[in-house]
Formats: C-alpha cells, structure tokens, sequence
C-alpha cells in the first residue's frame, strides 16, 4: 500500500533528497546559525518551489520552521503575492535571519507587492542591522524606481558603516550611478 503524504512531507522529503552534505557543512563552518542544514542550492529550490503548491498556509508553516534554513528560503518562493499582507511581510521581515533570507524575501516575494516601497522605506528606518539591509535589498530589487532617494539613502546608511550593509550599499550605488550614466 503507497503511503500519502502531506505537502510539508513532499517537501522536506524533497530537501532530503537533493541534500548536499558538503555544502551544510561548509554553510556550518561558515557559522550558518540553523539546527539543520540540508545543503540545497538555488536552483534546486527553485525547482522544488515549482513542484510545491504555492499555498499561504504552507509557506507559513515553512517560514515558521526557522530552525531549517532550507525551509525559510523556500517560504517566500511558494506565497502567493496577492494573500500577502504588509502586516505578514512586516513580521516576517522583523524575524529574517540572515542576508541569505533576506534576498530570497526581497527577490521572490517583497519587491512584487504593491507594498514594497513603503515597507523598504519603514524598515530602513529601524536599528536593526538586518532589517536596514532587507530595505537596502529590496531598494536593490526595485530600481530604477525612486532612483536619486534610493542613492541618497544607500550614502546615508553607507555613513553609519554598519559592517553587514556596507557591501550592498556600495553595490547599490554603484548600480546607480551606472543606470545614472546612460
């Protein structure tokens, strides 16, 4: 008799299956700060996210297993656009663990909302470190849009020299002054 097993199942099933021992282990001797690590790269993500039923419900309870890294950066992939709210995306912004999160987040989910620019500018606002990176990244993934405010706000936060945005701050406005130059 076949076993039936529930979406959640399918998909750590899928996790365990395209597991990269390697990887994890690199990802935790880099200092990855997750109980559990199966190693998945993008594109296998993504090939599971397509193969995943893109359900609220299920990418909540994805989001919520923040002890699994691969389970956060799928969440984001499998939420539907239009049942996000900008109380779940502020939520789910305040709990971002890493800048990995943070760019799938932005990415695959944030920057398509009819809300993105005023949560970017919210949480740009705030002292913590990984959410003015968050707003960084999702400025990133917005441009050309509010061009010159982005610019002067990645040279603001540039000043702070706040060692986990200086990276995306110089890469932002270097993208910026490229895009100014044509």
């Amino acid at each position: 008799m076949a076993t039936e097993f529930n979406d959640m199942q399918k998909v750590k099933r899928a996790f365990f299956t395209m597991r990269n021992g390697a990887l994890a282990d690199n990802m935790r001797r880099q200092g990855a700060n997750y109980r559990i690590i199966f190693g998945v790269n993008l594109p296998q993500l993504i090939e599971i996210a397509r193969e995943t039923p893109h359900d609220a419900t299920l990418a909540q309870a994805l989001w919520d297993n923040k002890t699994t890294r691969e389970s956060m950066l799928l969440a984001p992939m499998i939420y539907p656009i239009e049942q996000f709210s900008i109380d779940t995306a502020r939520k789910w912004v305040a709990e971002v663990p890493s800048a990995e999160v943070a760019d799938i987040l932005c990415h695959r989910l944030l920057r398509h909302t009819e809300f993105a620019d005023t949560l970017a500018d919210e949480i740009l606002s705030s002292d913590s470190d990984i959410q003015r990176y968050t707003a960084l990244r999702l400025k990133f993934n917005r441009l050309p849009h509010n061009i010159k405010q982005v610019l002067a706000q990645a040279q603001a936060e540039l000043g702070r020299n706040c060692p986990l945005t200086i990276s995306i701050c110089h890469s932002l406005i270097n993208e910026i002054e490229f895009l100014l130059e044509e």
